[in-house]
């Protein structure tokens, strides 16, 4: 769906600017520099403004919003650089506002758009129809994410037993259950969405030639791992089995050198060209942070990484001086130990820059699993199952959970980081780091560093 708006909003913008262009000017437009720029501008703002996902909300703001607070950002961009490259003179589009009312029609388009798709994804989301083979302890799971992240959908449950039955009706109200795997036969002539298997069973060769039927009919087939791979982009660990990650695909940060040293270099380069053009940002940092509090500038803690091993994490210091002369603890979203300075510092990820001397030592990667300090490790390996995992690769500044993930303080939301990490790990590629970069950039616009 994203694709599809993106595609939707190059072709609206297209046919906005001809048709100003045609009725200010009397020709038609052509795609010079300027028009290009200005083209990238504003998907670059909607892409940062989140408006590819019309579904969410952002500090209260649907899409629609949003699209009017990022286009009108542009304008006043693009009206000062106009305004200070004196260029109205040279280009008669210019002068006459042509952009801007490109712009103000596109606004238009691009809102009605995003109603129309919201529309069609509820309307989509109610259609749905999803068929689960077994349940047990990981069915009931995975049955409370399905039902909590697609509420208006319908889930349709082939339980083993009577008992598995009992445990699934307390889930949820719009889970139907179908009766016993041995009624496949009568359940497969309906439109499926997809069908889960949620564990180990063994079909008769009957049952196994009514789901390659579906399968050729279109209907997708997944196990439980890869479904919520599939459709939520994360792992989640208490759905894994020691036999998936004997077979599963992937792991190539793991298992390739070829991969390993590409990151790397990556890695020496941007941190390199991050350090130049941002020192000057942190030298303002270290003087507010001088200004606001007495302290040191700099804070510095152990954390976990690779391989488990310590190392020493330097940040800008955020809290008061002394803030944990009663022993390490978890930092909440309105934490009282952060000073003034520290809670700009954090929302905005400035605190965050001095770990890019981490990250030219080889502690650490750009794009990673965040580290875990080793006090918390203890408690997060005894509660989460394949938590050690996460230290297969170096841990980064920023990464896939950080960006998809809010705020969490809690072993329930370290096991959901996780999620996201396993995901990471396993499907690490050059254009995933890449699209993780651009996220982090709209999660730093938008206010939501931790």
């Amino acid at each position: 769906m994203p694709v599809l708006l993106l595609v939707g909003d190059i072709f609206g913008l297209f046919i906005c600017l001809k048709i100003t262009f045609w009725l200010r000017i009397g020709q038609p437009v052509g795609f010079d520099t300027i028009v290009c720029g200005f083209i990238l501008l504003v998907l670059a703002g909607l892409y940062l403004a989140d408006t590819y996902h019309p579904d969410t909300q952002i500090a209260g703001l649907r899409a629609p919003a949003r699209i009017v607070i990022s286009n009108s950002i542009i304008a006043g961009i693009t009206s000062a650089l106009i305004y200070l490259s004196g260029t109205w003179g040279q280009y008669p589009f210019l002068g006459r506002g042509i952009l801007l009312v490109s712009l103000g029609i596109f606004t238009i388009w691009a809102v009605i758009s995003r109603l129309l798709t919201v529309k069609w994804l509820r309307s989509h989301a109610e259609q749905s129809l999803w068929l689960m083979l077994g349940a047990g302890e990981s069915g009931i799971k995975f049955a409370q994410m399905f039902l909590e992240q697609n509420p208006l959908g319908r889930l349709v449950v082939l339980a083993e037993t009577s008992k598995d039955i009992t445990e699934l009706a307390k889930t949820a109200s719009n889970l139907s259950y179908g009766g016993n795997i041995k009624d496949l036969t009568v359940w497969s002539q309906y439109p499926w969405s997809g069908l889960v298997v949620t564990t180990q069973m063994s079909f008769s060769e009957i049952q196994v030639e009514q789901l390659m039927q579906l399968r050729l009919q279109g209907i997708p087939i997944y196990r439980l791992p890869d479904i919520c791979e599939t459709l939520w982009y994360k792992l989640p660990s208490c759905l894994l089995e020691d036999s998936w990650w004997a077979f599963s695909a992937g792991f190539n940060l793991v298992s390739s050198g070829i991969s390993l040293k590409l990151k790397r270099l990556v890695d020496l380069i941007l941190a390199g060209l991050l350090l130049i053009f941002l020192f000057p940002l942190m030298l303002l940092a270290m003087v507010a942070i001088k200004l606001d509090s007495p302290g040191s500038v700099f804070y510095s803690q152990v954390r976990t990484g690779l391989y488990g091993k310590p190392f020493r994490v330097y940040k800008f210091r955020s809290m008061y001086k002394d803030a944990e002369k009663w022993g390490a603890q978890w930092a909440s979203q309105r934490d009282p130990r952060i000073t003034r300075v520290g809670y700009l510092l954090r929302v905005l990820r400035i605190d965050e820059l001095p770990q890019i001397f981490n990250v030219l030592r080889g502690d650490m990667s750009l794009i990673g699993p965040r580290p875990e300090r080793p006090e918390f490790d203890i408690k997060l390996k005894e509660s989460i199952p394949y938590y050690e995992l996460r230290y297969l690769v170096k841990p980064g500044i920023t990464g896939w959970a950080q960006v998809l993930y809010p705020y969490g303080a809690s072993v329930e939301d370290a096991s959901e980081k996780l999620a996201y990490d396993l995901y990471y790990i396993k499907n690490y590629s050059l254009w995933l780091d890449i699209a993780i970069a651009f996220k982090t950039i709209r999660v730093v616009l938008l206010g939501k560093g931790r």
